[in-house]
């Protein structure tokens, strides 16, 4: 994960969120419902700790621990009460301390050598640990309509009008991302050993229209533009 990715970009992120609440609505129902009955938990690429705010105020999740390359939305998660490192997820050293629980919540598709990130979590994950990855599928809507915009440079462009929501993500975001496919997340997470998989998804209304209304996660991860994998260190 690069730490210029969100260093400067801090605010858009929170603001873009913010415009597209029904958006972040549904992408917190999903992290909360992946999370149901988990302790000890440890967030890889928390960002500004935005969703560990929302999932303790509304839910009552506790994510006390946090990673993040980014020196600007470390700042920002560390005042929302996330206690974050700054370092990328492969560099990271768990000095041998074990969680129950590690999330990757909308950040693998900044990380350049996911297998090694999440090798570095599986490792420091207690038998019988899960570890969840949680980011858009590059063969869905919305990762098909970001990889157009990184492709053409901007939004503004003709093959792309009226066709993104009226507020759409940063482009200089989009610009630094590498979104997989839900298969090759999968490939990668059985190839460190994990398994007994588990997928839920949200975000199945196309992306002009994703944020009509807060939708609920269902299970699977053939519809949806926001798929969470969980699977187990058994």
């Amino acid at each position: 994960m690069s730490q210029k990715s969100f260093d400067q970009y801090a605010e858009k992120y929170d603001s873009w969120f913010l415009e597209n609440e029904n958006v972040l609505l549904s992408e917190v129902k999903l992290v909360a419902k992946t999370l149901e009955g988990c302790q000890n938990i440890f967030s890889v690429g928390c960002g500004s700790g935005l969703f560990e705010s929302i999932l303790r105020k509304d839910y009552g999740i506790e994510i006390n621990e946090g990673l993040e390359p980014s020196k600007d939305m470390a700042e920002i998660a560390q005042k929302r009460g996330v206690n974050v490192t700054i370092s990328t997820s492969e560099d990271f050293d768990y000095a041998d301390k074990k969680y129950d629980t590690i999330i990757y919540n909308g950040c693998p598709g900044y990380i350049t050598d996911l297998e090694k990130a999440l090798k570095n979590s599986f490792d420091a994950l207690n038998v019988g640990g899960k570890l969840i990855v949680i980011d858009i599928p590059k063969e869905s809507g919305y990762g098909l309509l970001y990889n157009l915009a990184k492709a053409v440079k901007s939004w503004d462009h003709p093959l792309l009008k009226e066709a993104y929501p009226r507020n759409p993500y940063p482009i200089e975001l989009v610009d630094q991302a590498n979104w997989r496919t839900t298969g090759e997340k999968i490939e990668t997470m059985k190839k460190i050993g994990l398994t007994d998989f588990e997928f839920y998804q949200t975000l199945v209304a196309h992306p002009v229209y994703s944020n009509d209304k807060a939708e609920e996660p269902i299970e699977g991860y053939d519809k949806g533009d926001y798929v969470a994998i969980c699977a187990y260190k058994r």
